[in-house]
């Protein structure tokens, strides 16, 4: 399936059903739903995908692998279309890295910048005009409390504890430019990947590796300054691991967020090279689509 059309999105009739809930005004144009969506094996497009080639694996020890890993038992058992909860916007905070994070990384006690970010995000999520998912992503090296939102491709520096409230109320519920901070713009495109071991060891033990590969992969191709790849914390679907979420512009330009499971590091070149670089949907590890697009001065979200 090709990115094109944000309203020729592969979705599922009970996801479309949820995201019109959070979003009646897609109403104004109603969601092209696709009966392949619930036969994710099912393809329109011609995408080489092989199983996962242990080679790829060398940090992964063979016990391990088979609990937690590519090889266990529960890989490729479930339809993955549709599993994810719809939301409009996703706000990542740069804090640390999955070796530091907790469990909870969102309501630890020791770490309160991610406590109190998602705290006040629950508090006017009723203020808020477009659902909001909020993630922990790879910080350090002077980038800790920078926060990254999509689809809108913003970035903000340094949030601090006591800048909390304020970022809230002036970025996510009110939309405008924070005003204690300085807005700036991102380019390129952007994978994050669970690695979060703490909360679950298949994301711990599957992540690394796909970000060790989604590097040299990008490295070989001169991609550095154009794909960027971080370790992010929870994002739901522990049994689906590889999970990951590549937030890119389509052939038109449009930010769209696509969700994958069952990632091995051999769907790593597929993703660059036909997703990435040419708009081709993988669709037996789809999950979920976000795309944004202007209604009246509103930006929506969708799946």
């Amino acid at each position: 399936m090709r990115i094109g059309d944000p309203f020729r999105i592969l979705i599922t009739p009970a996801a479309a059903a949820a995201a019109a809930r959070y979003h009646p005004l897609h109403q104004a144009k109603p969601l092209l739903i696709l009966s392949h969506a619930l036969h994710p094996t099912r393809t329109r497009t011609r995408i080489l995908i092989t199983r996962t080639d242990t080679n790829n694996m060398s940090t992964i020890s063979a016990e391990d692998d088979a609990k937690y890993g590519f090889t266990r038992e529960e890989m490729y058992k479930e339809k993955l279309a549709g599993t994810v909860n719809p939301y409009g916007r996703h706000v990542f905070l740069c804090f640390k890295g999955p070796e530091m994070w907790v469990a909870r990384v969102e309501a630890s006690d020791t770490d309160t910048l991610p406590k109190l970010l998602a705290s006040a995000l629950k508090t006017r999520k009723d203020d808020m005009t477009v659902k909001s998912l909020m993630t922990v992503c790879g910080g350090g090296e002077g980038t800790d409390g920078d926060v990254l939102i999509f689809p809108e491709m913003i970035k903000y520096e340094g949030l601090k504890e006591s800048d909390v409230d304020s970022f809230v109320d002036d970025v996510l519920v009110n939309g405008k430019p924070w005003a204690s901070g300085v807005q700036e713009g991102l380019t390129g495109s952007y994978v994050f990947v669970c690695s979060h071991g703490s909360r679950d060891k298949r994301c711990g033990v599957c992540g690394p590796a796909l970000i060790e590969k989604f590097n040299a992969e990008i490295d070989s191709r001169g991609l550095k300054d154009q794909i960027f790849v971080k370790p992010c914390s929870h994002i739901g679907g522990h049994k689906y691991a590889g999970n990951l979420i590549v937030y890119s512009p389509d052939s038109e330009g449009k930010i769209m967020g696509h969700w994958y499971g069952y990632v091995t590091p051999d769907d790593v070149p597929a993703i660059l090279d036909q997703h990435i670089a040419k708009g081709e949907i993988i669709e037996r590890l789809w999950r979920f689509v976000l795309y944004i697009f202007c209604l009246h001065g509103i930006f929506l979200g969708c799946c």
